[in-house]
């Protein structure tokens, strides 16, 4: 469902890595890091291998990419002794995410109703709808002026059109990234031909995902998902990478769930557990700061994702956040209104948001592991525990998230 921990497993593995690419999604994405010295970082374009000094961090042609908030970033990244020049490439085919867009993800939420998305209203979906519709803007496009004024009226014309009460100042616009192409320009790359030449010349790339599977727009509970391919094809579609070159696929899950926005959520909890898990993990949006909702792993979700994805070992994250707890479920099925059990993931939302989840219980630790870094030195039951989910999904939890800070990896030889 997202919200995984991704950036975390990123940033610590990434310090192996010659490039690390991000493929798909926006500033929707909010990916929060610690270096050494646990220092803070929240990311949501810029790559989280940044904080290796020796790579190249990507920006993939899949990708929408709002500038004003990159540059931000990157000013803030940079206030804190963390060098993008020269180590940050934007690729020439991305899609421009401007104001508009943001402003028409609002107007299209406020229009919905009670029947809201529960989008970031980071303008990540009218961008692609842009894309799509082609009439979109693409980075190397900045290089234009014309062409961009040409494009930009259109886009503000059709922005109009649809929701009146639209006011953009398309003049205020156009300076304004009159001065963004001027300062962008260096870090424009031909990002295709870069990363696979590296390829070709033996160099380590690790892709990391935004967001989720089970918001892919294509696998996910549709239309409460976002307007990319967070799954495996959007490394192909979104960085021009061949299938035949991927090697290891790192599927990230939190020892529980949690999910953002509206949508069915099998295994959602609520009441005092439920804001217990909520405060115990600090879930709330690194992008939105929206308090997210909890609930049980939920393994019919996870290995649809795998079965999607194909992925090679999981990395298991915040097992440290059901320290306290007597007992721990894990969501292994779904009953309808007819008592049968299933254990696919089906299409339709409205028969998804009928079925219940069934349930294993197990017992839990009741023992603090946020300092411990070996896997012989976790409890008993938190090792049953981790076997359970290894047998359930067919998968290795190589790494296993034990807190917040870098070091609170365990990693399984």
């Amino acid at each position: 469902w997202g919200d995984e921990g991704k950036g975390k497993l990123v940033d610590i593995i990434a310090q192996k890595y010659d490039v690390i690419c991000r493929c798909q999604g926006g500033a929707n994405a909010g990916h929060t890091i610690y270096d050494e010295t646990g220092k803070k970082y929240a990311l949501h374009q810029v790559p989280s291998g940044i904080l290796n000094r020796k790579s190249t961090c990507l920006i993939g042609h899949g990708t929408v990419v709002h500038l004003p908030s990159l540059f931000e970033e990157i000013e803030k990244l940079e206030a804190s002794g963390v060098s993008c020049e020269g180590r940050l490439l934007l690729s020439d085919r991305a899609h421009l995410l401007f104001d508009l867009h943001r402003e028409a993800d609002g107007l299209r939420e406020e229009e919905l109703a009670g029947n809201k998305i529960g989008t970031t209203k980071r303008g990540i979906g009218p961008a692609y709808a842009s894309k799509a519709n082609r009439v979109g803007v693409r980075v190397n496009e900045l290089r234009k002026p014309d062409l961009l004024r040409e494009r930009l009226e259109v886009l503000f014309d059709d922005t109009k059109k649809r929701f009146p009460s639209f006011e953009g100042d398309l003049d205020a616009e156009l300076e304004r990234y009159a001065e963004l192409a001027a300062r962008v320009d260096p870090f424009i790359c031909d990002t295709v031909e870069y990363v696979n030449k590296a390829f070709k010349e033996g160099k380590l790339i690790l892709v990391e995902g935004a967001n989720a599977t089970m918001l892919d727009i294509d696998f996910g509970t549709y239309p409460f998902v976002t307007s990319s391919n967070p799954s495996i094809g959007g490394v192909v579609a979104g960085l021009g990478l061949a299938p035949n070159k991927f090697g290891d696929l790192i599927g990230v899950a939190k020892a529980y769930t949690t999910r953002v926005g509206a949508g069915p959520y099998p295994t959602e909890l609520f009441g005092d557990l439920a804001e217990d898990i909520r405060s115990v993990g600090f879930e709330y949006g690194t992008t939105t700061g929206r308090p997210r909702r909890c609930g049980w792993l939920d393994i019919v979700a996870l290995n649809y994702a795998t079965q999607i994805n194909g992925y090679t070992c999981l990395n298991l994250t915040k097992l440290d956040c059901l320290d306290a707890l007597d007992e721990v479920e894990i969501g292994v099925g779904y009953k309808d209104p007819d008592g049968n059990v299933i254990n696919y993931f089906p299409a339709d939302v409205d028969y998804l948001s009928s079925l219940e989840a069934v349930y294993e219980t197990m017992p839990g630790w009741k023992e603090d592991i946020s300092k411990i870094r070996t896997y012989d030195e976790l409890p008993a039951n938190a090792k049953t525990y981790i076997s359970r989910v290894e047998e359930l999904t067919g998968l290795p939890c190589k790494y296993i998230g034990v807190g917040p800070g870098r070091d609170a990896m365990i990693v399984q030889q």
